[in-house]
């Protein structure tokens, strides 16, 4: 009997983080999606990105020096990461809900893909 009442408050649970999951998801797309209407407005009021010959920030130090100086192009970057930082942190949720489900195949593979994305990111930057 204990053991059924433990595995339906691991459903429940589970039932919890895919809540949690689509609502990360949700919100990141709602985020990344207003910082890119604010970065656009702007850029329909000052008329240009804020940068020479419409090259745009790459790195974070720009954007960041960028979006303190309000510039439409730093501003829609941060966006841009935004939504690509949103699929990550649903990975990173999966591992959790993974682990809780005691499926551990699925623990080490998400972690591997966690991973990945990071190395990716540093390599990013790096060029």
């Amino acid at each position: 009997m204990a053991k059924n009442s433990n595995e339906q408050e691991i459903k429940e649970e589970m039932a919890d983080v895919e809540l949690v999951i689509g609502k990360i998801l949700r919100l990141g797309v709602i985020v990344s999606a207003t910082i890119m209407i604010i970065g656009l407005v702007l850029l329909i009021v000052k008329g240009n990105g804020g940068y020479p010959h419409n090259a745009f920030p790459t790195d974070f130090t720009n954007i960041w020096a960028g979006i303190a100086q309000l510039k439409p192009y730093a501003i829609m970057m941060l966006g841009i990461f935004c939504l690509i930082l949103t699929p990550v942190l649903r990975v990173a949720v999966s591992i959790y809900s993974f682990y809780r489900e005691g499926d551990h195949l699925y623990v080490v593979i998400t972690t591997i893909v966690l991973v990945i994305l990071g190395i990716s990111f540093v390599l990013g930057i790096m060029r």
